[in-house]
């Protein structure tokens, strides 16, 4: 535990000593210190995320490090209140309480139990072929997706209880041969989840931080429809062939099963005639999405999930003591409220500015797809070193969007979309990438050597997907 709370500490301290580099002021350079001691923090996990974000702003915030000189000598300043406001300045931002109202719906759908019925339906018409069931999983994943901001909830509670039952049918338990039925299911759900994380906006919460993120920095507003769009043609041709090359990469001996089906049907008639709630929440699922898609110019997307969930409230969909006992959604909530204030520090102090324009000189020459192919890349490739894809955003993001938009003839649109794109399929490169990973790492069905093997190819696919399909299209929708 020491060495946690050490690390951090330390690198924050060193740097903060190192000599201050041309063009930055004093403070801004320990306002990095600090920032960069918070993001190791993130990593070495001395304390819960939340807290060690809430830890940093406080004290930013108390040695009034996101303010410059300038600001400080304006007339009517006063640095205790200004400190407060801007500590607090997240808990007030609209994508926070987007992310948490969109926990809440997850909530809604598990609590009803139409997010199980849904996966059974999808099993017991597609489960008579081991390929067919394969799809099933994929279906059920991209059909809750757009309303669970967390693939934790969505793929590790929801999906997951539903096929771990499934190989006990075949007689197939833990330990056993690794290509077979269970290994097969557990990696298609798995990169599966890692698509539809990056097909929707709304279907993982580091999403959502990136653009506001891509909004501070560059001035982007890239709407909801617009980001599914962006991703349709290479979404599409993911979750088409992850089961499919599953399939041929990681063959499972049961092809076939009039099994599965039955079983998912009796799993179906133990739930009964689908009820009132269920009913309830979907009709806000739709109504939500299609206010999402069609209404962005009358409501925000934010008040959408807002009407939404005092609907769920006041139908008793959901309790008030549900979303009070909701741990993850107020840790996300206070988690995210402090990421997003803390990197706007980076923009407010000069850091990003200074930042964009070094890397930028370093990239003279080179034509403006070049530069956004390299920075998307190494966006990606990076993920090696992050547990977690939120600390990974809070970290390189905005480093990431200050270089590409320092870039001369940038297509600054297009370039914040495929970094936006790369968050969720990046998840699929290690056993820590992302919260359901060490779930399906430790299920024990996939081998070990073979769950690297399988995340390093279908990294190496999903990228070129993104750079080979989703280039192209992003740049004919750009003319």
């Amino acid at each position: 535990m020491a060495w946690r709370v050490a690390v951090p500490v330390l690198a924050g301290a060193v740097l903060a000593l190192l000599p201050v580099p041309a063009g930055l002021s004093q403070n801004a350079w320990y306002y990095v210190a600090v920032f960069t001691a918070v993001i190791i923090g993130l990593i070495t996990e001395p304390l819960p995320p939340s807290a060690v974000g809430f830890i940093g702003v406080t004290v930013v915030a108390a040695a009034g490090l996101p303010f410059t000189d300038a600001q400080r000598a304006a007339p009517g300043f006063r640095m205790p209140a200004e400190a407060v406001r801007w500590a607090l300045a997240g808990f007030s931002n609209g994508t926070v309480w987007l992310i948490f109202a969109a926990f809440v719906f997850a909530m809604g759908y598990e609590k009803t139990g139409l997010g199980r019925r849904m996966a059974l339906l999808m099993v017991r018409s597609l489960g008579h072929r081991t390929l067919g069931l394969g799809y099933a999983v994929a279906f059920s994943d991209m059909l809750i997706a757009p309303f669970t901001p967390s693939n934790t909830a969505r793929s590790a509670s929801m999906i997951y209880p539903v096929i771990r039952h499934i190989p006990d049918l075949y007689g197939v338990g833990t330990g056993q041969a690794t290509r077979e039925l269970g290994a097969y299911l557990m990696w298609v759900a798995f990169a599966t989840t890692c698509v539809t994380s990056s097909m929707f906006v709304t279907a993982l919460a580091p999403n959502l931080l990136l653009l506001d993120l891509a909004r501070t920095t560059t001035g982007i507003e890239i709407t909801w429809t617009e980001w599914l769009v962006g991703f349709l043609p290479v979404g599409t041709l993911l979750v088409l062939l992850v089961p499919w090359l599953t399939y041929r990469l990681h063959p499972p001996e049961t092809r076939t099963s009039v099994e599965v089906p039955r079983w998912a049907a009796g799993a179906l008639a133990e739930m009964g005639a689908i009820s009132r709630k269920e009913l309830g929440m979907g009709a806000l699922a739709v109504m939500s999405l299609g206010l999402w898609i069609f209404a962005t110019t009358v409501i925000d997307a934010t008040m959408v999930a807002m009407i939404a969930v005092s609907l769920m409230l006041v139908t008793g969909i959901v309790s008030w003591d549900d979303v009070v006992g909701n741990k993850p959604a107020w840790n996300v909530l206070a988690w995210f409220a402090t990421l997003v204030v803390l990197a706007d520090g980076l923009n407010r102090v000069g850091f990003v500015t200074w930042l964009g324009r070094g890397t930028a000189a370093m990239l003279v020459g080179y034509s403006p797809l070049v530069v956004m192919t390299l920075l998307v890349t190494l966006f990606y490739v990076m993920h090696y070193a992050f547990a977690g894809i939120t600390a990974h955003t809070t970290a390189v993001a905005p480093v990431m969007l200050a270089a590409g938009a320092a870039v001369d003839g940038m297509p600054i649109r297009t370039f914040v979309l495929l970094l936006g794109f790369s968050l969720g399929i990046m998840g699929v490169l290690t056993p820590y990438a992302t919260g359901p990973a060490p779930l399906y790492y430790g299920c024990g069905f996939i081998a070990r050597r073979d769950f690297w093997r399988l995340g390093f190819l279908f990294g190496m696919l999903f990228l070129a997907a993104l750079l080979g399909v989703g280039l192209p299209w992003l740049l004919a929708m750009a003319r």
